[in-house]
């Protein structure tokens, strides 16, 4: 396992670099795909850079990506799960809050992870059954600490579009979904929820929460994990709630619901 750990750190170190390149303080050129969200030049340079050095050492293994949407045809199959940017908004306006994402998943689940942030020098790594890193120094979710009043909780901007959320922690949205599962993992945020994340966007985070002692849960079914071929992946997007433990899980868990207007459907 610690040469394909060194693999995915070393392919999220170097995308995050590469990504620096193109990255400017006062922006740089957006364009909008098909379902909307937005795309640069970047995630697309990225992308190719990614998908080339993995095919390259695992010829063997699919690549699932955000800009290169293929259907999962095998769920034995190893299949690397890949975010080039996540954050685009954020990079295409200049913010810091944005980086690299990639998973490998074997027999259905993430068995490795790798997230570069590079603007904030922050590299995270997982292995399943061995831990989560940052910058190569173990981490850990932290619970709940009554005496500390700085206690928040992460989301994104559907999530209270469409659900009612009452947790009572300060919210703060990010913009980014990988770097707000990281920020619990390494203890700065004791819960989050996102309401309609894709798999390249929870892949790799998924693991790094596990591994760091939390928890992370489908709010609904069906689940992202384990890979089902049933399912469209390319389109489908998965609530998730994450959590620094259990008891904080099933609290938040309770503090969030469906708008009536969404559950009625």
């Amino acid at each position: 396992m610690s040469s394909d750990l060194d693999f995915i750190r070393d392919l999220a170190h170097q995308t995050g670099q590469m990504l620096l390149e193109y990255f400017n303080l006062d922006g740089i050129h957006a364009d909008r795909k098909a379902d909307r969200t937005v795309v640069t030049e970047a995630d697309l340079a990225a992308d190719r850079f990614i998908t080339d050095t993995i095919r390259a050492q695992y010829p063997d293994d699919a690549i699932l990506s955000e800009e290169a949407l293929v259907p999962i045809e095998d769920p034995n199959q190893p299949i690397w799960v890949v975010d080039p940017l996540d954050g685009t908004t954020n990079f295409s306006l200049g913010l810091p809050i944005w980086g690299v994402s990639i998973a490998r998943v074997v027999d259905g689940y993430p068995v490795l992870a790798g997230l570069s942030f590079p603007v904030l020098d922050e590299l995270y790594s997982a292995a399943r059954g061995e831990g989560a890193w940052l910058n190569g120094q173990p981490i850990h979710t932290k619970p709940l600490d009554p005496e500390q009043p700085a206690a928040f909780f992460t989301c994104c901007t559907r999530s209270h579009r469409y659900y009612n959320i009452s947790v009572p922690y300060k919210a703060r949205i990010l913009g980014a979904a990988a770097y707000d599962m990281c920020a619990i993992a390494h203890g700065a945020s004791v819960a989050g929820f996102q309401a309609s994340t894709k798999l390249w966007d929870i892949a790799a985070g998924w693991l790094l929460i596990e591994e760091a002692g939390g928890v992370v849960s489908a709010y609904e079914d069906p689940k992202p994990f384990p890979l089902d071929t049933s399912l469209d992946y390319t389109t489908r997007p998965f609530p998730t709630l994450m959590a620094a433990d259990a008891e904080m899980a099933a609290q938040t868990r309770q503090d969030i619901q469906p708008k009536s207007e969404i559950a009625s459907k």
